[in-house]
């Protein structure tokens, strides 16, 4: 079969392996969408400290299963499935306290196992024993169900952050998890939504899709300052940094509301994780500054069902599918911005 294998920064491999066999407890997809984000592009760059190459990536994935190992209970050959990214050990005392998403045993789909850039994988026993294979609905195709998985930690995000009902929310980062914070805050009953973007083209395309209320061109215009206009000096109840930027982040404890929210949903490189916070505006004005990583099993099985009943729509944020083959130029347009979402599709 054919495989994206991992083997070095700048060294992506698509290569010929021998098909995978499914052992006890686990099961044989094959993998139909596969879909590209941020996280891919950093590998491809910098590697990664969980990957010990050579390693097959991809981790939005969604297939079919073709074989079941003995004892893996509940699925039959032909079912339709998305696989979790992240796999909590579930055992944990905070898994057992409902806190998944920060099991210091985490693993990980594309990193510590074998991962969707290929025509077939086993999904893990450990996948299964914290019901990380979920049935898609019916009529949903595998390329919106693989989106589901970075739907997933949105919805994670927005819960930490309590985006609810009447909120005004400003989502900075137009690229497919600002778009899909901007749908699902819609979704939660956000009264308006504001987008902010750098990038000029970037911001039109986005915003052509999902439609927010305003979009402000950080390039041009103070994203602060326009906040508090568009708010009438009030500011956002929740301010959501889709951007690995510490200057967003600066700036959205500036344009937060008395009591809002701030939601460091995009990680800052690791060389320059270091923000000025002014402490006495959050003391005084009583905000919330929470962070977010990944999804659980849960919240990837809710994202399912909020693409499959259109509530959040994802098919038009797929601009770009491309087959196994163009791996390679599926990062490279992840790297120039010009894509919303990229699938690898078989």
């Amino acid at each position: 079969m054919k495989v994206a294998r991992f083997y070095a920064p700048g060294d992506i491999r698509i290569e010929q392996a021998p098909e995978p066999e499914a052992g006890p407890g686990e099961l044989k997809l094959r993998v139909r969408n596969c879909s590209t984000c941020g996280t891919d592009l950093k590998i491809m760059r910098h590697g990664h400290h969980h990957i010990d190459p050579p390693r097959v990536i991809g981790h939005e994935i969604a297939g079919e299963v073709v074989a079941v190992g003995e004892g893996a209970q509940g699925f039959a050959p032909g079912d339709r499935v998305q696989v979790i990214a992240a796999i909590p050990c579930g055992e944990c005392g905070y898994c057992k306290r409902g806190r998944q998403t920060v099991c210091p045993n985490q693993r990980s789909m594309g990193y510590h196992y074998d991962g969707g850039f290929a025509e077939y994988l086993t999904v893990p026993e450990q996948v299964l024993r914290v019901d990380g294979v979920n049935v898609l609905p019916d009529g949903l195709d595998f390329a919106d169900a693989s989106v589901a998985e970075p739907l997933a930690c949105v919805l994670n995000g927005q819960e930490l952050a309590g985006v609810g009902p009447g909120d005004v929310v400003v989502v900075v980062g137009s690229g497919p998890i600002g778009c899909l914070h901007t749908r699902l805050a819609r979704a939660r009953g956000a009264a308006a939504v504001y987008l902010v973007e750098l990038n000029a083209q970037r911001l039109e395309q986005a915003a052509g899709l999902v439609r927010p209320d305003a979009t402000i061109h950080a390039a041009e215009t103070d994203p602060v300052a326009e906040v508090l206009r568009l708010t009438d000096g009030i500011g956002a109840d929740v301010v959501i940094t889709a951007a690995a930027s510490g200057e967003a982040q600066e700036q959205a404890l500036q344009m937060a509301a008395r009591r809002g929210r701030i939601s460091f949903f995009g990680g800052l490189p690791k060389d320059s994780p270091i923000i000025d916070c002014d402490s006495n505006a959050v003391h005084y004005r009583e905000l919330t500054i929470v962070g977010a990583n990944g999804s659980t099993p849960e919240h990837n099985r809710r994202a399912l069902r909020l693409i499959a009943s259109g509530e959040v729509p994802v098919h038009d944020l797929i601009t770009h599918r491309l087959p196994l083959d163009g791996v390679l130029d599926a990062i490279h347009t992840v790297s120039t911005g010009a894509a919303i979402k990229v699938t690898i599709e078989q």
